[in-house]
């Protein structure tokens, strides 16, 4: 057992001398690597302040100013300095924040009483301060959101410079205030939006910024949006800066229609809109710039915030040789809080004593990377994708069978890109029934029983050399797994978890503000067929995403596009599928195109990164099978995953 006192930056390590001293004056006390909780969570201060911005995005001639939730031990008063977490968030007066919904509540002096989630409760006690940041025109901050634009991110990024004496802030009455009581030292953290602000400030290069830790979050809101054209949502932009924004409407009409217009639904393409909201290779934010260390954390089943966002994005860190950490669960829009609650607590507590107090603490000496690869199954690896990991390419061929071998020349497939029985395509349950049977909307592709298991750990990739007798269609491909199994329910209610009446506590509480939250567990099915990997693309885009061209009916083309990356044990016995099919009415709001697809079979296939212990990939995929009489479940039914914003 070690005691240390740490004053600033000094750590001096001590005995009970030490723990003596750590109570009569400013002190934070460190035990076995980690903060121990010193200071009185009841006796902190609450209070609020304005940061001035840099950006006017409501066009009133002033300044947005950032409201500024801050409780901090109370000893900062006396001297003490302490680093800072900081949850910038647009929900904290709509969706509220975390499972429980919670949301704010203050005093009569407009001062902080309860604050969302647990950090407050179980960070201020070891010597930090907490941040609850209005994100820019939402909740008490002046100005109009831009569901993640220039704005959203700015108004973030004045904080940072704030708390390292670059920026301006004042009370209620209008009289200035400094962070003094502040290290400069700052991590940023949150779920989905809020996660997402951090990889947007981060990613502009701000200084003071040491860490980051978003979960599920957003890289790209072109890819929030849409897949290489094909839109997920119609009217996205718009509506959800209306949805986080509760002022009178008509304040923020003229930016929302600016969304409108912006976004660019006709076409689904990505021009320089969608630039100034892509923190990968964007106008104001970009991956290169980043400072901050990443711990992430993804779903790789998340199909609101699908898994191409932490996929790229992690690649760009790697690029930019960032220090970095992830857990990749099978669960959806779920916080890890919610999925392995008291693992996760000790983890970030190591992660920000590391990053934030500079503790020299075994946290950086573990697998880079965590991950679930069955309810509640968990394992490590150096990093992600696996090293291991080898691609495995299987090709489609007469007969609806997938293997290794390419099909004879002129060998075809055909399918419609047609309205389905509500008009806008069809569903991925009748995509995924019977691969045997022929449907005219899609056209399949189903392997022998796998002879070994494997686990699939990376990004899938589709090419397809196609013709259609249209200038376009929407393709769907769909990678299934066909084999009973009991896998993380993630598509039904909860996206994998159940919420139940007992409760944890994680921190201190008050009578404002408890630190207990209800517990929860991984709720499963038991199904003959899993989608594994989805991926989807507008032809005219398969060979920019900013300038469409148009096919000419008869001519064939090369696509090739990504999936959606994927962490997936594939069992013996099971079957893997190549679906192809037209617009996908559970995840598209895309009209059909009506144009017929015919599918060169000889210049197609799927790359699947696939770690197989000692054996070679291609030992997993037995050859054809000859006369088999397999069919597949029929008139499969797929809930669609709720879209989640807590």
């Amino acid at each position: 057992m070690t005691v240390a006192v740490l004053t600033g930056a000094a750590l001096v390590a001590g005995g009970g001398g030490a723990t003596a001293l750590a109570r009569t004056s400013p002190r934070i006390v460190v035990k076995d690597g980690v903060t121990q909780p010193v200071f009185s969570y009841k006796d902190a201060i609450r209070e609020h302040v304005y940061v001035e911005s840099s950006v006017d995005s409501d066009r009133d001639g002033k300044r947005d100013l950032v409201n500024v939730d801050i409780i901090r031990p109370r000893e900062t008063e006396n001297g003490l300095k302490v680093p800072v977490i900081m949850d910038e968030s647009p929900y904290y007066d709509n969706a509220g924040r975390g499972n429980e919904s919670e949301r704010k509540t203050y005093d009569a002096d407009g001062n902080p009483l309860k604050f969302p989630l647990y950090y407050d409760n179980y960070f201020v006690p070891r010597g930090y301060a907490f941040l609850a940041v209005d994100m820019v025109g939402t909740t008490r901050s002046d100005g109009c959101p831009v569901s993640g634009g220039p704005t959203d991110v700015l108004g973030g990024k004045a904080v940072v410079d704030w708390l390292n004496g670059r920026a301006k802030a004042y009370r209620a009455d209008g009289s200035p205030v400094k962070a003094t009581w502040s290290t400069g030292r700052t991590a940023m953290i949150g779920k989905s939006y809020d996660g997402t602000l951090a990889n947007g400030v981060a990613a502009t290069g701000v200084r003071g910024l040491e860490t980051i830790v978003p979960i599920t979050s957003i890289s790209s809101w072109y890819d929030y949006s849409r897949m290489n054209g094909v839109k997920y949502w119609t009217d996205e932009q718009p509506w959800l800066a209306g949805y986080v924004d509760t002022d009178p409407p008509e304040k923020c009409a003229a930016v929302r229609a600016e969304l409108d217009e912006g976004e660019d639904d006709a076409t689904g393409d990505y021009n320089a809109y969608w630039k100034t909201a892509d923190y990968r290779e964007g106008t104001i934010a970009r991956a290169s710039r980043v400072r901050a260390s990443v711990f992430a954390v993804h779903a790789v089943n998340d199909l609101n915030v699908k898994a191409d966002h932490f996929a790229e994005w992690w690649k760009a860190l790697a690029r930019r040789g960032v220090q970095r950490k992830v857990w990749l669960t099978q669960r959806g829009h779920v916080d890890p809080f919610d999925f392995r609650r008291d693992h996760w607590v000790a983890t970030l507590h190591r992660w920000f004593d590391h990053e934030l107090h500079k503790i020299r603490n075994d946290v950086m000496r573990e697998p880079r990377a965590d991950i679930e690869i069955g309810p509640d199954q968990w394992i490590t690896q150096p990093d992600w994708p696996s090293p291991d990991a080898r691609d495995i390419t299987l090709r489609p061929g007469e007969g609806g069978v997938l293997g290794l071998k390419r099909a004879p020349k002129g060998a075809t497939a055909a399918f419609t890109d047609a309205p389905g029985p509500r008009g806008q395509g069809y569903s991925e349950g009748a995509m995924v029934s019977d691969p045997t049977a022929e449907q005219p909307f899609r056209t399949a592709f189903v392997s022998g029983p796998l002879p070994r298991s494997g686990r699939l750990s990376g990004t899938p990739e589709a090419r397809i050399r196609v013709q259609a007798d249209k200038p376009t269609a929407n393709v769907t491909a769909l990678l299934v797994d066909y084999g009973e199994d009991t896998r993380v329910d993630y598509l039904g209610p909860g996206s994998g978890i159940r919420t139940l009446d007992t409760e944890s506590c994680h921190g201190e509480s008050t009578a404002d503000d408890d630190a207990c939250y209800r517990e929860t567990e991984v709720t499963t099915v038991t199904s003959p067929v899993n989608v594994v990997a989805r991926g989807w693309i507008d032809l005219q885009n398969h060979r920019s995403l900013s300038r469409p061209a148009p096919l000419k009916p008869g001519r064939y083309y090369d696509v090739r596009w990504e999936t959606l990356s994927q962490e997936y044990v594939v069992k013996k016995g099971h079957r893997l599928a190549l679906i192809l099919a037209g617009t996908d009415s559970d995840y598209n709001t895309e009209t059909p195109t009506g144009a017929r697809v015919t599918v060169d079979l000889r210049g197609s296939s799927v790359r699947i990164p696939v770690v197989a212990g000692a054996d070679e990939p291609s030992a997993m995929i037995a050859p054809p099978e000859q006369g088999t009489t397999w069919r597949g479940p029929s008139d499969v039914t797929l809930p669609v995953q709720e879209r989640e914003f807590r």
